[in-house]
């Protein structure tokens, strides 16, 4: 009995110890990757990624619309996978791990899958997912999902989503990542309007779902600003965009950048880096 309290001591104790350790992730957000030899796209994105290595980030998490597939016609699958392979092969080429969040933009309407993620999860794999890492749970969800023409959360990622909460303890610190966002004042506050394009329809529903958990941040895309909104307890951050206003400058103020986040046992600070891309 005594041996066996003190292997269940042990186990208890080595996960504290694993779940405070300190680490370092970048959040790479709206980077569109395309084909025009102007915008230097490629370019750009291997220069925001050395600087991330530089930096000792444990992995890079992107956040949605990786390529612009979703206006090429059937007739254009060649040079849809052509960006997509090239993706790939620049994060291979980085020699870090990368985590993969899926945006508007990744669709390719013409290749299998429902809602047009058939080239993507080729290429990055399942369009929801989840990971640890070092005490920390991820849950990437696909917010570019469709319910009554307006991006949602579908009911079979919902069902995904409550299996996965189940099976995590309260207390575990999670961060979410969603490229269409579940909260943005950009454009009311700033714009006097708001359009249901900008946050995901089910967002409060969703949202509902963590109430019990431990939910600490959540990574936004989409916007191509950074926006901070803190929420009962939640920190949202729309992470500006690698691509700033589609690889042609800053866009309203926000500059081509990423989001480096720093956890250190279950709290965890921020900072959006200008990589200092001048095309």
């Amino acid at each position: 009995m005594k041996k066996l309290v003190f292997v269940i001591s042990l186990i208890f104790t080595s996960s504290i110890v694993f779940a405070q350790q300190k680490f370092s992730f970048a959040f790479f957000t709206d980077i569109h990757l395309n084909n025009n030899a102007k915008a230097n796209s490629f370019k750009g994105l291997e220069q925001a990624a050395l600087l991330a290595k530089q930096q000792k980030v444990d992995f890079i998490l992107t956040g949605g619309d990786n390529v612009d597939v979703d206006a090429m016609k059937e007739d254009r699958l060649t040079q849809a996978k052509d960006l997509y392979q090239r993706y790939q092969d620049l994060v291979k080429k980085s020699g870090m791990k990368w985590y993969f969040t899926l945006g508007n933009h990744d669709r390719y309407w013409h290749s299998d899958g429902e809602y047009g993620t058939g080239l993507f999860q080729n290429y990055f794999g399942k369009t929801y997912y989840s990971f640890e890492h070092k005490g920390w749970k991820f849950i990437i969800l696909n917010s570019a999902e469709i319910c009554d023409s307006k991006y949602c959360v579908s009911d079979a990622q919902k069902a995904w989503l409550a299996d996965v909460l189940a099976a995590t303890p309260s207390s575990q610190p999670i961060i979410v990542s969603t490229h269409v966002p579940f909260l943005s004042l950009y454009y009311p506050v700033l714009e006097g309007y708001y359009t249901d394009k900008d946050t995901f329809k089910n967002q409060q529903e969703i949202r509902a779902m963590f109430d019990k958990h431990n939910l600490k941040l959540v990574l936004q895309g989409h916007q191509h600003l950074y926006e901070e909104i803190k929420v009962k307890g939640v920190q949202y951050i729309t992470g500006g965009a690698v691509s700033a206003n589609w690889w042609s400058g800053a866009f309203h103020g926000t500059e081509e950048g990423f989001l480096k986040v720093n956890l250190n046992g279950d709290q965890f600070h921020w900072e959006y880096v200008d990589y200092g891309w001048k095309g």
